[in-house]
């Protein structure tokens, strides 16, 4: 049976929560955010500001989870999702999030496509109080490090991933090859950069940067 990468997620996504609300049902125990009849889950997202073009992951999730409930819910119960604007600012993010919190607001937060700086910002608290950090859209490798950060959990392949998976693929496509790499932020480029002249055989393709 082939399955689309958006079914895969939509499944993972219900799979999870599903897990959860039954072990919750079972010990009629919930954390902040839900009850018998509503799991909250909050997000932040830019729906202004440089990233505006991202608005669309936001409305998607939405757009999901109503889905979700029309169909009756995950073991009856709705999912309320809270999603705020950020506007792309790690300031208004740590001001969103962390009120959000106290207020017992939210049982997990969906971190969608607010920039690896957003969500740096929010990483520590986020773990500290055992939050779900779930599905953060940045390709920094620190995402998934379940040693440390147990609650956060990375969403797309990693910068370091994508650069070795491109690098092999030209060695093996293109003889000869050179390879012109733009980029827009400079802390980013040491470790991609090395990773795609490296490659999977040291030397055997020329690279040169460019910010």
């Amino acid at each position: 049976m082939n399955t689309s990468r958006r079914g895969f997620l939509g499944g993972v996504s219900t799979a999870a929560l599903l897990s959860a609300s039954a072990t919750a049902s079972a010990q009629k125990k919930y954390d902040d955010g839900a009850s018998d009849t509503e799991i909250k889950i909050g997000n932040t997202n830019p729906y202004s500001g440089p990233a505006s073009s991202y608005a669309a992951i936001g409305k998607t999730i939405d757009a999901y989870f109503k889905s979700v409930n029309e169909a009756g819910g995950i073991n009856g119960r709705k999912v309320k999702f809270i999603s705020l604007d950020d506007g792309y600012s790690p300031p208004k993010t740590v001001e969103m999030v962390a009120p959000a919190r106290r207020a017992g607001q939210d049982a997990s937060r969906c971190s969608s496509r607010s920039a690896r700086r957003c969500n740096t910002a929010i990483h520590k608290y986020m773990n500290q109080k055992k939050v779900p950090q779930l599905y953060v859209a940045t390709g920094a490798s620190k995402w998934g490090d379940p040693k440390n950060f147990p609650w956060t959990m990375g969403f797309q392949p990693d910068y370091h991933t994508e650069a070795v998976i491109y690098a092999k693929h030209i060695l093996a496509n293109v003889k000869d090859a050179k390879i012109a790499v733009l980029h827009a932020e400079r802390r980013l480029r040491p470790r991609l950069f090395r990773r795609l002249q490296g490659g999977p055989r040291q030397g055997e393709a020329a690279a040169s940067s460019r910010s």
